[in-house]
């Protein structure tokens, strides 16, 4: 089936880049082991070359999400990204990233990228700020919409048209959303990198990276990222096709019930501010609705002076504190102690990311349920 005969994400889902193989073969892409091709080929397969059956499937299904001409597929969101840069940039070339991103990818600028004498600009979200920014030696705008952890809104079609306009390559971390919330390809961005562990993959049980784009940008990253290793076995992968035939139930429904407890979190008195775009008292609140089909299944909250943010997490039984977000199991995090451990202590205290912040990933349990279970720990009789 080709990726563009129906652009509903419901049947993209499901159905885009799926080959037509013989009847023996069932419904389901074969998934093939070997790690040996014959060389004769052309062209020539390995895995680590990221042009196997089951990597090109794969690639395809969210290249036709996302609205872009390919896609790569990585073994992490890490390993996307660090493709990305180092695909794209050269030592004494400058980027802007987004203030406020994502704690591994701040480690990645501080501990690899500047050391190797590629420059960065912090931007502060302001797209009238942005221009200032920009130096003859800036290649790329890096950001995250909405962000981790403090679910930010970026105005994307002003910062793509910046971009475009200087003749620089706009990148957006859309993990948060998954291309069933927004496409930032569609608002002129060039490049969509996800981690693909969380939403893509849903189920807490895999380990990956994407990138989408123009064939263009993705022939430059693409030798970056074969020769950084940054690669998927079959199996794999066809975890990953089989997760994608969910990701629309999975996200409306988890975007739904986040909406409910960022309003219930929002009224208790043992929480002093829940950030959430759903939230009519969000300052991205507009925004959002804008250019989002929908809220997204993360929420932050801070815990009221007098709670205590161990005890409050001891208290919590269907919610598991855990690392990593988006699976089909509700989680809970303190971003000071998770993503953001590494920044140093006084970045995190501007940023306003302290112990009492609390972030949570909203499965597809019962919304009552999950509401009781924070209720107790929140108010303990």
């Amino acid at each position: 089936m080709t990726a563009n005969r129906n652009d509903s994400p419901e049947t993209q889902c499901i159905h885009a880049g799926a080959g037509d193989f013989p009847a023996p073969f069932g419904l389901n892409t074969p998934i093939v082991t070997s790690s040996a091709f014959d060389y004769r080929s052309e062209p020539v397969r390995y895995p680590r070359y990221h042009n196997t059956l089951n990597h090109d499937t794969v690639a395809a299904r969210l290249a036709a999400l996302e609205g872009g001409q390919a896609a790569l597929v990585t073994a992490s969101g890490m390993g996307a990204l660090s493709a990305i840069f180092l695909g794209l940039m050269q030592p004494g070339q400058h980027a802007i990233l987004l203030d406020g991103l994502y704690g591994g990818t701040t480690d990645l600028v501080e501990g690899l990228l500047k050391p190797l004498g590629m420059r960065f600009s912090i931007w502060n979200g302001d797209p009238d700020h942005l221009e200032g920014l920009i130096t003859e030696h800036t290649r790329l705008i890096h950001v995250e919409s909405p962000t981790n952890p403090l679910l930010g809104i970026v105005d994307l079609a002003r910062v793509a048209e910046i971009a475009r306009r200087h003749g620089l390559i706009s990148l957006i971390d859309n993990t948060f959303a998954s291309p069933v919330l927004q496409r930032p390809i569609r608002f002129g961005f060039d490049l969509v990198m996800h981690s693909a562990t969380k939403y893509l993959g849903g189920h807490s049980d895999l380990l990956s990276g994407a990138v989408i784009g123009s064939e263009a940008l993705l022939d430059r990253i693409r030798p970056t990222a074969i020769r950084l290793g940054s690669s998927l076995n079959g199996q794999d992968l066809a975890l990953l096709e089989r997760s994608l035939k969910t990701l629309v139930v999975r996200v409306r429904q988890q975007s739904s019930s986040a909406g409910e407890l960022a309003v219930r979190l929002n009224r208790h008195d043992a929480v002093s501010q829940v950030f959430y775009p759903g939230l009519g008292d969000h300052p991205g609140h507009a925004l959002a609705q804008a250019q989002m089909d929908g809220f997204g299944g993360m929420l932050s909250f801070r815990l009221a002076p007098e709670i205590d943010p161990d005890a409050f997490l001891d208290r919590l039984d269907l919610i598991q504190p855990a690392v990593s977000l988006a699976g089909v199991e509700s989680s809970i995090c303190q971003p000071a102690q998770t993503s953001h451990s590494r920044i140093a202590a006084t970045e995190r205290e501007r940023l306003g990311i302290d112990d009492r912040l609390m972030r949570l990933s909203v499965g597809l349990e019962a919304i009552d349920d999950l509401w009781d279970d924070l209720s107790v720990a929140l108010h303990p009789s």
